[in-house]
């Protein structure tokens, strides 16, 4: 199997792929054009990127099977467009978290220490204990948390750590999973706003969650809390939030931006990076050691087990529900050509096929296959494949929607 790494990538993720008799093609600088053209020549079964884009024109390009983001977030791969080529999509999630989490408690303790304008300050030959030596702490401070996935699980340890009191918001939160996290839990993001003195947001971006801290959220915000994002650029009205630093005085740390810069070097030139109030970072969440080897040995189990199975672990791109209306189940004599007399019949009869397996008994005497359907089939064509001397048994389940 021949994979394309198209981003920075651990040697020991190199040496891994190579272990498992990939042909491996490492490639970190390829972007754009130059991606499409690399993948157009040298037709990779897999691609491996990080922060690179992968458009449609990249996934039509050649014949790949299978897209890994090295991370957890895929957001910038066409997932739409790989969907409609039968190519999966699968990440990392997890991995990063606690480098992530380490982060956003940095960036909570630099806006509350002013630790960033501390260094500026003495670089500049200024000595201003007056001004510095003013500070909150966060002992006994409340958090609130936009999201508890695995990010925000690992931001809570260490907030109760400091002593902190947390209350945390997610569409999937419960009060008894709350209580197990030792939080309290609220009923909107707005509601997370209003209870805390600092809030940091840990949330995946999709279409739901796009623009989804806006205005009423930093309206409900105190006057001079912390706003820390560590999560996805996009996930937050970032005029809004700009023009709360102004008139209310709120501190943002943020490791991500509304209009990043796709390259790891070059010119940043958002407007926010020049607000007093704002303590940045450059997308750098992830980037620990910890965290990179971690993803690396989880792109290699993905890929390796793809290879020798043909199933993808942390596939996102899968239908969680199909226009299946039916079951068919066959239990059938484990013979060569049973189910595609089967599977012809419900071809002759004009239904589509949504999903099917088709397991072996022991000893390879009888199998059942399971055959979901889009529309049930006619009586007469059921009568026929009962009485074929293969079938063992036949029936046709009814999927609740």
């Amino acid at each position: 199997m021949k994979v394309l790494v198209a981003d920075k990538f651990e040697q020991s993720g190199q040496e891994g792929l190579r272990a498992t008799g990939c042909e491996v093609s490492y490639q970190p600088d390829l972007k754009d054009g130059a991606l499409v053209e690399a993948i157009g020549r040298e037709q990779p079964d897999v691609l491996v990127v990080r922060s690179t884009k992968v458009p449609e024109a990249a996934l039509d390009a050649g014949a790949l099977k299978l897209v890994v983001r090295a991370g957890a977030g895929y957001n910038t791969i066409d997932v739409a467009a790989a969907s409609a080529r039968g190519i999966y999509v699968s990440n990392c999630p997890g991995k990063n978290s606690v480098a992530v989490a380490e982060l956003a408690l940095a960036l909570i303790l630099a806006l509350d220490r002013r630790i960033a304008d501390n260094v500026s300050q003495l670089r500049e030959g200024r000595w201003n204990k007056k001004e510095f030596s003013r500070a909150r702490g966060l002992m006994g401070r409340t958090l609130g948390l936009v999201g508890t996935g695995q990010i925000g699980r690992e931001v809570i340890s260490r907030a109760r750590a400091f002593g902190m009191r947390v209350v945390a918001w997610s569409r999937s939160l419960t009060d008894e999973r709350a209580a197990e996290l030792g939080v309290e839990r609220v009923e909107s993001p707005v509601d997370v706003a209003r209870a805390s003195d600092v809030v940091s947001v840990h949330v995946a971006l999709n279409p739901e969650t796009r623009g989804m801290i806006g205005a009423e959220f930093f309206g409900a915000m105190r006057e001079g809390a912390y706003f820390v994002n560590t999560a996805r650029g996009e996930v937050v009205d970032q005029a809004a939030l700009i023009e709360a630093m102004r008139e209310k005085g709120i501190r943002a740390g943020l490791d991500v931006y509304a209009d990043e810069p796709t390259s790891a070097t070059g010119e940043f030139t958002d407007g926010i990076a020049k607000e007093p109030n704002l303590y940045g970072t450059h997308h750098i969440g992830a980037s620990t050691d910890q965290a990179q080897e971690a993803i690396a040995a989880e792109t290699v189990r993905i890929v390796k087990t793809f290879m020798e199975t043909g199933r993808v672990p942390n596939v996102v791109n899968l239908a969680l529900r199909t226009p299946a209306t039916h079951t068919l189940v066959v239990r059938h004599r484990d013979r060569p050509g049973v189910l595609a007399g089967v599977l012809d019949a419900i071809r002759v009869a004009g239904i589509n096929v949504q999903e099917m397996e088709n397991v072996v008994f022991a000893g390879a005497q009888a199998a059942v296959a399971r055959i979901n359907l889009e529309a049930a089939p006619p009586a007469e064509m059921l009568t026929k494949l009962r009485g074929g001397e293969d079938i063992i048994e036949l029936d046709l389940l009814e999927l609740r929607s």
